[in-house]
């Protein structure tokens, strides 16, 4: 499989800020050719690179004032193959987070899944989430969590990944977010998925059934948004005027079988 992905971003620094982008291809067992540039009124600018758990490339750039451009291109022949699961991720994904709020779930999570587990469990999660939460562009705030999304009953893909990682935690399964490439994704952008821990293999769970499982590629891993957001801002002031996401796979996209268990490759 050959997969070629791409971001451009457009920011206004109004005052010096420090940037963490996450938007590079995580390392893998693929081949990967890919370029970065960040540039500020045309000058080109010092990127740090620095790895992150789960293959995730954190990208720090110390941005002075003025228009500043990302630039990331990717190709990448082969699908990659995680290792088996440890025993400290099984009990780090298990825990509540920052936006994926599972021990304010458990009662509903037990009502709603009780008995299920295994691939019945993913399977079910999927389907309610799916059937409960409205895709709505602009409809949720940075700042949302699970309990907001499902109190809400809309979302974007963020949403639907933070309420899917919650319920399946709030079942005693460990589940996490990764940020994506997804061909085929309508319209285009970064998208999130959520991952669960079954057998030692982590399986890609989306509700939102916007784009093939089977084409996607990870660009970072983590307990929820906090720890996958594609730009994260300190010590400044700065404004994201644009953004634009390509991804595409060689040939013709994956024929999609939500009822299987998929694993990202």
């Amino acid at each position: 499989m050959r997969r070629t992905v791409s971001a451009h971003l457009e920011l206004d620094v109004l005052e010096p800020a420090v940037l963490a982008l996450l938007v590079a291809v995580a390392d893998g067992a693929y081949e990967r050719t890919d370029r970065l540039a960040v540039t500020c009124d045309g000058r080109l600018l010092d990127v740090t690179g620095l790895a992150e758990p789960h293959g995730t490339r954190m990208h720090r750039v110390q941005a002075p004032v003025g228009r500043l451009i990302v630039d990331y291109d990717a190709t990448v022949v082969g699908t990659d193959r995680l290792p088996a699961a440890n025993e400290h991720e099984a009990i780090t994904y298990l825990r509540p987070s920052r936006y994926a709020e599972s021990d304010r779930l458990i009662g509903l999570a037990n009502v709603e899944f009780a008995g299920l587990s295994g691939t019945r469990l993913l399977s079910a999660v999927g389907q309610w989430v799916e059937a409960h939460v409205a895709y709505v562009a602009g409809s949720s705030a940075p700042t949302d969590g699970a309990v907001d999304t499902l109190l809400s009953g809309s979302g974007v893909c963020r949403d639907f990944a933070h309420l899917t990682v919650s319920l399946l935690r709030s079942m005693d399964m460990p589940a996490r977010l990764v940020a994506v490439y997804a061909p085929g994704l309508m319209p285009m952008d970064f998208h999130a998925v959520a991952e669960a821990l079954l057998d030692d293999v982590w399986h890609v769970i989306d509700a939102t059934h916007l784009a093939p499982r089977g084409s996607m590629l990870r660009i970072s891993t983590g307990r929820d948004a906090a720890d996958t957001a594609f730009l994260s801002t300190h010590h400044g002031q700065v404004t994201l005027l644009s953004q634009e996401v390509t991804a595409t796979v060689d040939g013709d996209l994956p024929i999609e079988d939500w009822s299987e268990v998929v694993e990202l490759r």
